[in-house]
């Protein structure tokens, strides 16, 4: 049986702006948003992150959703990346699939004046527009239980859950 094809959540090096990001994802993906994972905590790594979880934490990241055609072959290099071979012992991380949140958007028309806010009327020009955010099901890497053992006993947890700010 294969695996739905669901986006993933990428919370270190695979997030834009850092290395495996050009590499795995430019080109290759529909939408890239910001997103949160709750119930797992960021433990820094030799050069990464690994997400370990944990209830009350949150971790930042971004929710990548594949373009269809590249959707196999991005998750064969991601597996690949993380050294995931499904039901091996010997895994680093566990692919694994988590409800994300993504925030709410907020998008500001411009009315016909000309103005951000716009007048706001009936048309529904310059109407400022609020989703209500969502949550999804999504592929995320986790640290593999014997690596989680590891890390809560004696690794260095990333306070802010953001791998972006642990400089």
């Amino acid at each position: 049986m294969s695996a739905p094809e669901l986006p993933f959540f990428v919370y270190g090096t695979l997030r834009p702006g850092e290395v495996n990001h050009d590499l795995l994802l430019r080109g290759r993906t529909l939408r890239e948003e910001p997103a949160r994972l709750a119930g797992a905590v960021l433990y820094q790594g030799p050069g990464y992150p690994y997400a370990v979880e944990e209830p009350g934490g949150t971790i930042t990241g971004e929710l990548v959703t594949p373009l269809p055609r590249a959707y196999a072959l991005l998750l064969a290099e991601l597996d690949r990346l993380e050294e995931y071979v499904p039901g091996d012992p010997r895994n680093l991380y566990e692919r694994v699939e988590r409800e994300v949140a993504v925030p709410p958007v907020t998008t500001v028309t411009t009315g016909r004046d000309g103005c951000g806010e716009g007048r706001g009327d009936e048309e529904g020009e310059g109407a400022a527009l609020r989703g209500a955010g969502l949550v999804v099901r999504a592929w995320v890497y986790v640290a593999a239980p014997a690596v989680a053992d590891r890390l809560r006993a004696r690794g260095k947890l990333i306070e802010s859950g953001d791998w972006l700010t642990r400089r």
